[in-house]
């Protein structure tokens, strides 16, 4: 099914511009590139806009550069409710009922999580194309605080826990999403349209989710910063899963700021924060320890020469920067990681299968889900296999010996010998985000070189919060630099986050045409 085929399926708005001028007609002027969270309040409040016309003028960048123009693809189908959603919401302004902190701003959330309106939650993937859900939490949290929601980012299909040769950013629904800052470059991990969208300011912000990099990752390619929680501080709950060991959902925005507003929306449980207060604006790093692993052997110069600027910059805040060895049980991670997820996948993939209408969605199983693909390879299977599920097909329940004892290895290698031990003496720590963004190759699929970030991996396996934030350009591509720190420590994370923001202001907006 062709992606246009698709939008039209579902009932959703069409992509076009000349659709999106038959539905609105008024705040076209508006323009909201770059423009955050409050500064869309105030313009709101005064007038300039309403969230009718955010929503027009949203909708008229993604007509222009997502499905024409660069044809990003990160935007695969929009709300029809949307433009009445927003109306509603101007007429509570009006009358001075204001939900909270994000109401009337536009928000896309990615399509592996469940929303109310008239949009199927796909995974990427055909098998989930007419599977219709219920408001998971965390989107019904976002609507109860007064968001919009806008749309579904396209993803890596079944967040790219399908092939060992994926292709960040390829969907059998969708297609592929490309880097905002070079649509010939990998926009990189599951939450690739997030990434990208929230970047070409197609929304306000976008929320994506993450297994093990899918947050942090294609925020830094893209030039944002993305959250990923403690797991459990989001709710889990009407989430394609892969694992609800590692999996979370988390904003990916264009400031920290932005970030910690969505984030204290969806968090089930207050942030925390420690001793340094709750303010993000007068949190200082004077005396915060920051400790700062050894940079990897194939580093790009260029990640390496930003990454000095911001340990610097970190530096001149008044952090003590204390240099950390990577620990040697970090070596041992890979040994145990696919296994525990392969376990892991089967059992909730069935368990959320066998819990969808039976009347939308045909495969019921794992099994019959790589039946479906089979079934369906000139339009599923065209790009990469399926060897990941075919792997995980293979496995035994988790009670099997095999499945504990790697669990248990695991754990020790990457929390009690791992995280654990390197935070003993430090409040946070401190690496390299990414290399430059790859070119997008379907024939061998990603290479991800250059700087990619252990302690995000380690954080991701292991349930610690993490957030990246941009650090610069190099050849024109966004690096960024990673932030990890104790579970539900997730407030004091943020405060240094925006520390580091504010010092460097180190974010180049992407430019196209």
């Amino acid at each position: 099914m062709h992606r246009r085929d698709f939008i039209a399926s579902v009932g959703s708005l069409s992509l076009t511009a000349a659709a999106s001028d038959m539905v609105f007609s008024k705040d076209r002027s508006f323009d909201p590139t770059e423009q955050s969270i409050g500064a869309l309040q105030s313009a709101m409040a005064g007038g300039t806009t309403s969230a009718e016309g955010l929503i027009a003028a949203y909708l008229d960048r993604i007509a222009r550069f997502d499905h024409f123009g660069p044809e990003f693809r990160s935007v695969l189908s929009l709300n029809p409710n949307a433009p009445a959603d927003a109306r509603a919401l101007d007429q509570q302004r009006k009358a001075g009922k204001l939900r909270g902190v994000l109401h009337g701003i536009p928000i896309i959330i990615k399509d592996n999580i469940e929303t109310a309106d008239p949009l199927p939650t796909t995974a990427g993937s055909l098998a989930l194309a007419r599977s219709m859900r219920p408001d998971a939490p965390l989107a019904a949290r976002l609507r109860a605080s007064g968001a919009v929601i806008l749309g579904k980012a396209n993803l890596s299909e079944w967040a790219n826990f399908r092939s060992t040769r994926s292709c960040s950013g390829w969907s059998g629904v969708g297609g592929q999403v490309r880097n905002a800052y070079d649509r010939n470059r990998n926009p990189s991990g599951s939450s690739a349209g997030s990434g990208a969208s929230a970047a070409a300011s197609f929304c306000a912000g976008a929320i994506g989710t993450e297994t093990n990099g899918s947050i942090l990752s294609p925020s830094s390619m893209n030039g944002l910063v993305g959250f990923k929680p403690t797991v459990g501080v989001v709710s889990g709950k009407g989430v394609v899963p892969i694992s609800p060991r590692q999996d979370t959902a988390g904003p990916m925005c264009r400031t920290v700021t932005d970030a910690a507003l969505i984030a204290n929306i969806i968090a089930e449980r207050p942030l925390g924060y420690g001793t340094h207060g709750t303010s993000l604006e007068a949190f200082r790093l004077k005396g915060v320890r920051i400790g700062v692993l050894s940079l990897p052997q194939d580093i790009h110069p260029g990640t390496a020469s930003l990454f000095v600027d911001a340990r610097a910059v970190l530096a001149g805040e008044g952090a003590v920067m204390v240099d950390l060895k990577v620990p040697e049980s970090f070596s041992q991670i890979d040994a145990f990681s696919l296994d525990a997820l392969l376990y892991e996948f089967k059992a909730s993939i069935n368990d959320y299968l066998a819990g969808l209408d039976a009347s939308q969605v045909k495969p019921r199983t794992l099994a019959e889900l790589i039946a479906f693909n089979d079934a369906h390879k000139n339009q599923e299977l065209v790009i990469f296999g399926q060897e990941i599920f075919e792997m995980a097909e293979q496995c035994g329940p988790t009670s099997d010996e095999r499945y504990v004892k790697g669990r248990a290895g695991l754990d020790r290698a990457v929390d009690q010998e791992g995280l654990a031990k390197l935070l003993e003496g430090v409040d946070l720590l401190l690496s390299p985000s990414n290399g430059p963004a790859e070119l997008i190759d379907p024939v061998w699929g990603d290479r991800s070189d250059g700087g990619s970030s252990q302690i995000a991996g380690a954080a991701a396996i292991a349930g610690y919060p993490s957030i990246t934030v941009p650090a610069g350009l190099t050849s024109g591509l966004p690096v960024g630099i990673t932030l990890v720190t104790k579970r539900n420590q997730d407030g004091l994370l943020l405060q240094a986050a925006r520390a580091y923001e504010r010092a460097a202001n180190a974010r180049v907006a992407p430019h196209f045409a």
